[in-house]
């Protein structure tokens, strides 16, 4: 017990320091003595390349290896040293010491988003960033011996990793590890100290023709290709929705504004249009017809600092990966289904708000005047999109970010009622004040700022409960009439999330066993979870932000389950509440005593077993129809038929094996990982299955940000088996003969000791030094995008684990 106040107070007295030091966001000169015109040459050890080389292109031969190879690992916001080699533009950037993701800073860091806080190298330069090619003389020699690329592939050919059995000790793979990000005036004390660290890191090397191309490419100069024109097509796609986007009327400015702070953060697709052309939703200071110059701003409701802006559709250039993919499509249908929700109901819009933080941060300030039943029908059309931005989105990287959540639980809506929403539009203008958001504060907030917040919150929750039963409840019984039906036909009604440890994925219909938790969301929980984990976070703020965000969530998620818990008796309310909130700990500081609104009012749902949770989901997806998903015939095999539709023989025997996987649990899961992916080799390689394993850990509560370790109860983990894909980031891949998969089974559920486990991973594992690793990672991201074409990203391999 010692050990688990010390963590709550742990967590306490941190957050109390972070708050007394934070100060308001200030731009700091982070500019580097790395300056451009002081480059010196280096005295360097000549690299002898004793090859023969030859004219490369950077798109049709240099790409295509750093797609499979390096944006592995290196992409996004995790990138290690922020080297980012999913463009040309982010190799020509290169790399910094600064990691962008840091719990204990204690003053905000000045942004280095690509293509937007800075466009020429020499102002990278300035913000600290090095060189990974060569930028000195232009000799063929210089560009070898003076690229980081370089040297680090060739470190790697050196020092080959051992092709068998565990990587050495000297590999460190942890997400939290202090990056060395040598420049080149370092690389020799670096390669002296780390000759294993060669790239691709922690992997086996590149094959001599993917070097000779690479060398031959940095020998030459690097230079990169012309980026090509868009087609006629997409052209005329931008042009249109550009016009709609930057629209004269008062009435539509407010609607744009409210679609960009929503759409910002993904990628948009034209439908019909090839499969790999995305888009950006951007603020720019130039109007349609010339280039986008993208505004800096933080934020999307930050003060853009200008009197006209323009929303603009800027390509996507960079190489898709699945870790922040997430799509919305733009269709002639859906532009009709934007106006008929906002421009076509009659309101009148008298003044567009302003970009004052404290009034910005709260939508239901800044959109007061828009209809709510079209705001929240906005957001229900496309719940899964808008669920992938709270767990793609840059806040979700981190165990301490995602363990506000549990490891699976399902989602549903409330349904809008037009008489109910009409009321709840004066409802929650009325009471914006309450529904303030952490972000108002900018980085400043501390624990005086976060107190209040927090406060407002409970308040905001007393009035609703009152409102609710004034204005829904007095009309309507507790039943399954609540509940968003889909509209009949859009399959976003019913969600399932799943959390892996520090990141999460989201996938429509209710997959896996019945979990220990759910949601139902209504409109303003939905529109705060947005403007908390989204539009609200600042991925460069300060520890005081992230932790006041996920101290939020913890109320945001405890609302949720409240009003699942409507629905069901409510003599067994409180029971099933504390089976989600166990442990001395959250018994101790009674963090969870709150009130259980809506026990005062009886569900009229008349059930049939005592297990109310199952029940309650199987007859909503049962009410849904097609909007309710496609059942899971793996993890829930009904007693009828459990055979898929159009399945071949040999799908058929796997599925029937992974019903048995499916069914194993606690201690006999131990040997996996979190996420697995489990390839059955057939008789035909060409049509091989692919299966995921989902290990969901179990805790006593999710009630702190720290100690999550003495929480654990691996005994009750369960298992999700899914087919296809789950999870951008695979922590191992598994590879078993169809016909040995019984004996497959029967050892995974016997495997304890670290003999046992050794001999599994040897048999079934493709260890991260096995030389056939990337022939897997390719076949699995090739099936992937095959399977879906629009929405499937590049896997990500920072988190393959070292078993």
């Amino acid at each position: 017990m010692i050990r688990i106040v010390g963590s709550k107070l742990y967590s306490l007295l941190f957050f109390i320091l972070a708050s007394c030091l934070v100060f308001a966001y200030n731009t700091i000169n982070f500019a580097s003595t790395n300056n451009p015109a002081a480059i010196k040459p280096q005295a360097l050890r000549p690299v002898d390349f004793n090859r023969p080389f030859r004219q490369v292109s950077y798109s049709n031969d240099v790409k295509p290896i750093l797609d499979s190879r390096c944006v592995a690992c290196h992409s996004c916001y995790d990138s290690p040293c922020q080297l980012k080699l999913s463009s040309f533009e982010g190799i020509d950037r290169g790399a910094s010491k600064k990691t962008v993701y840091n719990h204990e800073r204690l003053i905000a860091q000045e942004p280095s988003r690509l293509y937007i806080d800075e466009t020429t190298t020499a102002d990278w330069r300035l913000k600290g960033f090095f060189p990974v090619l060569n930028e000195q003389s232009l000799s063929p020699e210089d560009n070898l011996n003076n690229s980081l690329i370089a040297r680090l592939i060739q470190l790697k050919r050196d020092n080959p990793l051992p092709s068998n059995g565990k990587l050495p000790k000297s590999i460190e793979l942890e997400l939290e590890r202090s990056l060395q990000c040598p420049t080149l005036d370092e690389f020799e004390d670096y390669q002296h100290d780390h000759p294993l660290w060669g790239m691709p890191y922690g992997l086996p090397p590149l094959t001599q023709d993917q070097e000779d191309t690479l060398l031959s490419w940095l020998r030459d100069g690097a230079k990169a290709d012309i980026h090509p024109s868009l087609p006629p097509a997409a052209i005329a796609e931008i042009e249109k929705w550009e016009q709609f986007l930057n629209a004269p009327s008062l009435k539509q400015q407010l609607v744009a504004r409210y679609i960009y702070e929503h759409l910002y953060i993904g990628d948009l697709h034209f439908k019909d249009h090839p499969a790999n052309e995305f888009y950006k939703l951007v603020r720019s200071k130039t109007p349609p017809g010339q280039a986008v110059e993208e505004l800096k701003s933080i934020r999307p409701f930050d003060d853009p600092g200008i009197d006209r802006f323009y929303y603009r559709l800027r390509p996507v250039t960079s190489t898709i990966v699945d870790k922040n993919h997430f799509v919305y499509e733009l269709s002639d249908s859906k532009m009709q289904r934007l106006q008929e929700l906002f421009l076509k109901p009659e309101y009148t819009v008298t003044q567009l708000p302003g970009y004052d933080p404290q009034s910005a941060a709260n939508p239901f300030n800044t959109f007061s005047q828009l209809p709510a039943i079209s705001r929240y029908q906005f957001l229900l059309d496309d719940a899964q999109y808008f669920f992938s931005g709270f767990i793609k989105g840059p806040v979700c990287r981190g165990q301490a970010a995602v363990n506000v959540i549990r490891d699976q639980f399902w989602v549903a809506f409330i349904k809008p009622q037009n008489d109910f929403m009409q009321e709840s539009t004066e409802f929650l203008a009325e009471n914006s004040h309450y529904l303030r958001m952490p972000a108002s504060e900018g980085e400043k907030i501390g624990l005086i700022s976060w107190l209040d917040v927090n406060r407002l919150q409970q308040q905001y929750v007393d009035k609703k409960e009152t409102f609710i039963h004034k204005a829904l409840l007095r009309h309507h019984d507790v039943d399954f009439n609540l509940i968003w039906d889909g509209d009949g036909h859009n399959d976003n009604a019913l969600l399932t999330v799943f959390r892996h440890f520090d990141n999460a994925t989201v996938v429509k219909g209710l997959v896996g066993k019945t979990p220990l938790t759910a949601w139902v969301v209504d409109y303003p929980l939905f529109e705060r979870i947005h403007y908390l984990l989204v539009a609200g976070f600042n991925v460069y703020g300060t520890a005081g932000h992230q932790v006041t965000t996920r101290l939020y969530m913890d109320s945001l998620r405890m609302e949720a389950e409240n009003d699942f818990l409507r629905f069901i008796p409510a003599q067994h309310r409180k029971a099933m509440r504390d089976s989600w909130y166990q442990g001395v700990d959250a018994k101790l500081f009674g963090f969870f005593d709150k009130p259980l609104y809506g026990i005062d009012k009886e569900t009229a749902i008349s059930y049939q077993t005592s297990d109310y949770k199952k029940e309650f989901f199987e007859r909503v997806r049962q009410r849904l129809g097609p909007a309710g998903g496609e059942p899971d015939l793996i993890n829930r095999c009904p007693k009828e038929s459990c055979m898929r539709a159009n399945s071949s023989p040999d799908q058929q025997q796997a599925d029937a094996m992974m019903r048995q996987l499916a069914d194993l649990k606690g201690y006999e899961i131990e040997a996996l990982p979190e996420v697995s992916f489990l390839r059955i080799k057939t008789a035909d390689p060409d049509k091989d299955l692919v299966y995921t394993l989902i290990r969901n850990q179990k805790l006593s509560n999710v009630s702190f940000i720290f100690a999550e370790s003495l929480r654990r109860e691996p005994e009750q983990d369960t298992l999700t088996v899914m087919p296809g894909f789950l999870g951008s980031y695979p922590n191992m891949f598994l590879s078993v003969p169809i016909r040995q998969l019984p004996e497959f089974i029967e050892h995974l559920k016997h495997t304890r000791t670290e003999a046992e486990k050794e001999f599994f991973y040897n048999r079934y594992g493709i260890r991260r030094n096995n030389p056939e690793i990337w022939l897997y990672y390719d076949w699995f991201n090739q099936k992937y995008l095959k399977e879906q074409p629009g929405t499937a990203g590049l896997f990500d391999m920072n988190r393959y684990e070292n078993l």
